[in-house]
């Protein structure tokens, strides 16, 4: 059975819906952390599938979205590869993330804007020093392994699809 993939506003909606009444670290509702990704990946040139991804990239790894709803889901293969290449698992070392989202077509640019986001000094800003602090050291790490110039722009930006 072929589903026709969500357009861009139904899997923002759903995302939203996902992760209702979630917040960040810093207290804020965890959809704005989402629309920034968003907008990242966007910016960056990310097609309709790489923004879908970039909605959805928290979901699985918090629980807010199952594997099986991912499995199911009416997203295109690409889509459904990004977000799974981004979702860090349980236990998992950071070098064996960043080698699968290296080989992933897009997900370097959806992990690229995460970081952005993430390692915003203003939002770190609002933070307590050793959080800020760990925050900051574990997002070099992540840069660091997925190779040099991340964050920089235009660095590790994956070709969009047309």
């Amino acid at each position: 059975m072929n589903l026709t993939p969500l357009g861009p506003g139904e899997v923002e909606h759903l995302a939203r819906a996902a992760h209702e009444g979630q917040t960040d670290k810093a207290g804020r509702p965890y959809a704005e952390h989402l629309a920034a990704v968003a907008e990242g990946v966007r910016a960056r040139g990310g097609d309709a599938e790489l923004i879908a991804a970039a909605w959805l990239h928290d979901a699985v790894e918090d629980g807010a979205l199952s594997e099986e709803w991912l499995e199911g889901a009416a997203l295109t293969a690409r889509t459904k590869a990004v977000v799974r290449a981004v979702t860090k698992r349980a236990g998992e070392a950071p070098e064996a993330y960043a080698r699968r989202i290296l080989a992933t077509p897009g997900a370097l640019l959806v992990k690229e804007a995460d970081l952005a986001h993430n390692a915003d000094p203003a939002r770190l800003a609002v933070l307590d020093e050793r959080t800020r602090r760990r925050l900051t050291e574990k997002y070099a790490r992540m840069r660091a392994l997925l190779g040099p110039g991340q964050g920089e722009p235009g660095a590790g930006r994956a070709t969009p699809r047309r």
